[in-house]
Formats: structure tokens, sequence, C-alpha cells
């Protein structure tokens, strides 16, 4: 096949690299953990071209990237651009990499600028580019992460976004609160269990009352034994559920929320949704950015045919 770009989605701590063919095939990847905070010292150019040559990739490769290396601390700001915004902005807007020889371009992010509730994010905004194509145009949107975004999209503009520490809070209070007596080592948290959906439910009734739900954990484990696993069930159920109940406060969705995500956190989420009788539609996290990432380089690059087969050059 013929390669076309590499495509990256650069994190704060981890680093995804993809060669991506000239109709959007993944025909070769890379993951490691050498995000923003790794590369703005070992230098953004030197952990890039480390993975393209193992890559085996051209020195005249144009590469994408969306993610942090874009921000005030990243490779070069990729100033955001304020909500709402065309998803096509996002593409229109991206920056130029000055210095390299090979033809680099890093997305911006979005930002929401009222002072009562400002809000930012790095990375997502590629996903729903690459979420809301096709016949999808709007929606609710359900991005589950460290931090996690809920989105309204409408006619691929993003009108509003709200984040959410869940992920965040998830390791802070499981590993350095008074509940890391609670769960222990646990480290698993099985979607279909009934400590699970159980909080689920009782944190999303009642979003408010999330921090006496948590301190119930520290009581079931001292006047009931309860296990740890069950109270890392409980705490991630806790938490989800909340998250869930607090972004739909103001009303349910007009039709299924957009469940974009990969992995544990893509069943964990579902399986919550599905609890509550809520409707989703579920959308490859990984998929939507790769999605995103090809919508772009197609935008810079629309005539370019790199002239090299990547069978021959791993050869």
């Amino acid at each position: 096949m013929q390669l076309f770009c590499a495509a990256i989605d650069w994190g704060t701590t981890s680093f995804r690299i993809w060669l991506l063919s000239e109709g959007g095939s993944v025909l070769a990847e890379r993951r490691s953990h050498e995000g923003m905070t790794v590369a703005a010292e070992t230098g953004f150019e030197t952990v890039l071209e480390s993975h393209l040559q193992v890559l085996k990739a051209p020195a005249s490769l144009p590469v994408v990237i969306c993610g942090m290396a874009g921000s005030r601390q990243g490779w070069q700001e990729a100033r955001y651009l304020t909500v709402p915004a065309l998803l096509s902005e996002v593409v229109a807007r991206a920056v130029h990499v000055d210095g390299p020889s090979r033809d680099i371009r890093i997305l911006p992010g979005l930002a929401r600028r009222d002072t009562k509730r400002p809000d930012v994010m790095r990375g997502e905004e590629t996903q729903l580019l690459g979420a809301f194509s096709g016949t999808r145009t709007s929606g609710l949107a359900c991005m589950p992460g460290t931090h996690s975004k809920w989105v309204t999209v409408g006619k691929r503009s993003v009108t509003d976004f709200s984040t959410y520490m869940t992920g965040e809070l998830f390791g802070l209070v499981a590993r350095r609160s008074i509940l890391r007596h609670a769960v222990g080592d646990a480290d698993h948290c099985d979607p279909g269990s009934s400590d699970f959906l159980e909080a689920v439910a009782d944190a999303h009734a009642n979003p408010a009352d999330l921090s006496r739900l948590l301190f119930s954990i520290r009581g079931g484990q001292l006047l009931h034994g309860r296990e740890v696993t069950s109270s890392y069930e409980r705490l991630s159920g806790l938490l989800i559920g909340s998250e869930i109940g607090a972004a739909l406060a103001n009303g349910d969705a007009d039709g299924p929320v957009h469940l974009i995500a990969s992995g544990k956190l893509a069943g964990l989420y579902g399986a919550a949704f599905a609890s509550l009788g809520l409707e989703i539609e579920d959308i490859d996290a990984d998929e939507a950015v790769l999605k995103g990432l090809y919508t772009g380089a197609r935008h810079f690059w629309p005539t370019m045919n790199t002239q090299a087969d990547y069978g021959q050059i791993k050869a």
C-alpha cells in the first residue's frame, strides 16, 4: 500500500503514532509513554523522529498531530478555538511546525471562555471531528477519560462542553485518601457486578450527595467487612454515576448519548448507561481520532501521492 502520512495523538503522558495509507488504512502503529511531559525534556522532534525511524518512514512523510503537543507547554502552540466552533475550523486553524524539514501540522483544541464556567479540551476535538462525520451531524457526546468530556454538537458545530475529573479523582481517592485502606490493592472493576451497578444508581440519583456516598465505602469496610474488590467497584460506580447524573441534570439528551470510548472505560460506561435505561450509540475512540486526523491530513495534502510502497520500505 502507498504511504500517505503519519498521524499522532500526543497526550500528557501518552504517545500514539499510526502510519496511514492513501485510503486511511493503518499500515503500522506504535505506542509509548513519551507524552508531553517526557517530550518537553527529550525534545518533541527527537521523540517523533525516533518512532518514525523504527517504522522506517521516509524523511518526506508528512505528519498530522492532535493533543498536548499543541499546548502552551508543548512543541508549538495551536491556540484554542472558542466555542461555538465548527469542527471544520479545527482543521482550517491548524498550525505548521516551524523548523523540521518534514511538513508537520498540529490541530488546535477548543475553549469555553465563559468566566463563570471556563473549560478547555485538547485531543477530544479530533475525536469529535471523526465521530461527527457521514450521516452523524448532531448529538450529545460522552467522552470518558482522566478528564471526561460531555459535548453538545449541532450540525457539526461544538456549541457547549463540560469537563468532569472523574478518572483523576478515582486515582486520587483510591490511592491517596482514607479510602485507600478500603480498596487495598484491587485494580479491576467488573462492569456487571452488583456493587458497581448499585453504586451507579445511587450516585446518579443523588450526584450532589457524592461526598457522603464516598465515605460510606469506609463505613462498609469497618462495619460490614466489605472486601477490597467490592469497595473498588463501588468507588468506580459512584464516580461514574455521579458524572452521568450531573451531566444530564438539565434534561435527557435528545436522542442517544454518543459514547466515544475504548477499552475498559467503554465497558464500564456502557454498562452504567444500560443499567440506568439510557440509550447510547457506541463509537470507538481510537477509530474516531484516526478518522479525525485523516480528515485533517486530506485537507492539508489533498493532491499528494507519496510514491513509496510501505511493504518495500519495511523490507
